[in-house]
C-alpha cells in the first residue's frame, strides 16, 4: 500500500492545543465495524458500550520529563531526552541541533547541571546526537525538579504546570515513556468505577511509548517502513485475566494503539487463543490486511496523516470506513491528536 493512502485534511483550528476542561467531557465518535454506521457520543457515557465481563486493556506506563530547556553559551537550546544508553547517556533530539557540535557543554537549570556532547556512531545512525550528564548521581533522580512534560510539537504553546498532570493518564504507575498513551487521557476515577460496577474489568499492561508510535513514515511503499523498538510489559496475571474474557466469549478493549500493539505482540491463535506472559521490546507493525488475533473493540485518540497509528486502525475497521469516520469528525469539528476527542471500534 502507498502512504498517500492514508493522508486527510485537517484544518489546523482542530489540532487540540489544552485538553478539555474535565477529562471525560471529550466527545467520543463512535464505529461500528460490522453496520458500517458512525454515531457521536460524549466520553462520560462510554461504561454504555460494554457487557459484563468485557474487559479494557489500558497502558499504564508514566511519562517521564524528558523535554529539558538548556544553554549553551547563554543561548537557549531544547533537548528531549529520547533513549537512554547508559547512567546519565542519552540519545536526543536538540533545537536547534547544529549547537551540539562535539564536546560542546551545555547548562541546565541555572548551572547546576552540566552535559557533554558525544560523537557517537549509534547517534548519527539516527539522526539524533548524544549527551552525558556530568554527575556522579544518576540525572533521573532529579528531572522532577527541571524537566517538562514532552509535549508533542503541534501543541504551539508552552508547557504549563498543568500538563504534569493533564498529560498523564489518571492510572500512570511505570515510569519511562516520552510521550502519553493518549487514548487513556479521558479516563477519570469516576469512570473507572464505573466500569468496576458494572462488572467490566480493567487489566493493566505497560508499553514505553517512544518514538516508534510517532515517527513520520519516509517510504511511499508502507512496507518498507521499519518500526523502532518499544519496551513492553505482559505479567502473568494480566495473560491469565486475558486468556479467561476470551475464553467466556467476552470482548476485549484495546485502549490505545499502544496496548492494541502489546496484547497482538503476545496474543497466538495457531491452537486456539492463548496469550504469553512476556517483557521485552516489540517492533510490530500493524497495517491493512493484519488479521487481529486479541483484540475486538478498540478505543483511540485521532490520529495524524500517514502515520502508523492512522495505519493500524485502519487495518482494525477498514481503510475506507475510517476515512469516511475521520472525515465526518473534520466536519463535526472534533478536536484531534494527543489533548483531542475520542474514537471507540466496535
Amino acid at each position: 500500500m502507498q502512504i498517500n493512502e492514508f493522508d486527510y485534511h485537517l484544518p489546523t483550528k482542530l489540532i487540540a492545543q489544552y485538553p478539555a476542561e474535565q477529562r471525560d467531557q471529550s466527545r467520543l465518535l463512535i464505529v461500528n465495524r460490522k453496520t458500517n454506521k458512525i454515531t457521536h457520543s460524549m466520553f462520560k457515557d462510554i461504561s454504555n458500550m460494554f457487557e459484563p465481563g468485557d474487559a479494557l486493556v489500558l497502558n499504564d506506563t508514566k511519562v517521564k520529563p524528558v523535554r529539558l530547556i538548556g544553554k549553551i553559551q547563554e543561548k537557549e537550546i531544547d533537548i528531549l531526552l529520547v533513549e537512554r544508553l547508559e547512567k546519565n547517556k542519552y540519545l536526543v533530539f536538540a533545537k536547534p541541533g547544529k549547537k551540539l557540535k562535539d564536546k560542546i557543554n551545555i547548562s541546565f537549570a541555572d548551572g547546576q547541571y552540566t552535559a557533554i556532547v558525544e560523537d557517537i556512531e549509534p547517534a548519527r545512525e539516527k539522526g539524533m546526537k548524544c549527551i552525558k550528564f556530568q554527575l556522579e548521581f544518576d540525572i533521573e533522580a532529579v528531572l522532577e525538579e527541571f524537566g517538562m512534560m514532552p509535549l508533542p510539537p503541534y501543541i504551539k504553546r508552552c508547557v504549563m504546570n498543568a500538563d504534569s498532570a493533564r498529560y498523564q493518564t489518571v492510572y500512570a504507575k511505570n515510569s519511562g515513556a516520552i510521550a502519553s498513551p493518549t487514548a487513556g487521557l479521558h479516563f477519570t476515577q469516576g469512570i473507572l468505577d464505573q466500569l468496576h460496577k458494572k462488572k467490566i474489568n480493567t487489566i493493566y499492561v505497560t508499553l514505553h511509548v517512544g518514538l516508534g508510535t510517532f515517527l513520520p513514515v519516509k517510504v511511499d511503499d508502507i512496507e518498507q517502513h521499519q518500526m523502532h523498538k518499544e519496551a513492553y510489559d505482559l505479567t502473568n496475571s494480566a495473560a491469565q485475566e486475558i486468556e479467561a474474557v476470551k475464553k467466556a466469549k467476552h470482548r476485549i478493549c484495546a485502549v490505545g494503539t499502544t496496548a492494541c500493539r502489546v496484547l497482538e505482540s503476545c496474543a497466538n491463535i495457531d491452537n486456539g487463543f492463548s496469550i504469553a506472559a512476556a517483557k521485552g521490546s516489540t517492533e510490530i507493525f500493524i497495517y491493512p490486511p493484519y488479521k487481529f488475533k486479541a483484540v475486538d473493540m478498540l478505543l483511540t485518540n485521532f490520529h495524524l496523516p500517514k502515520t502508523t497509528l492512522l495505519m493500524l486502525i485502519s487495518a482494525f475497521a477498514g481503510k475506507d470506513l475510517i476515512m469516511e469516520a475521520y472525515r465526518q469528525a473534520v466536519e463535526q469539528e472534533y478536536r484531534f491528536f494527543s489533548y483531542g476527542d475520542a474514537m471507540l471500534i466496535i
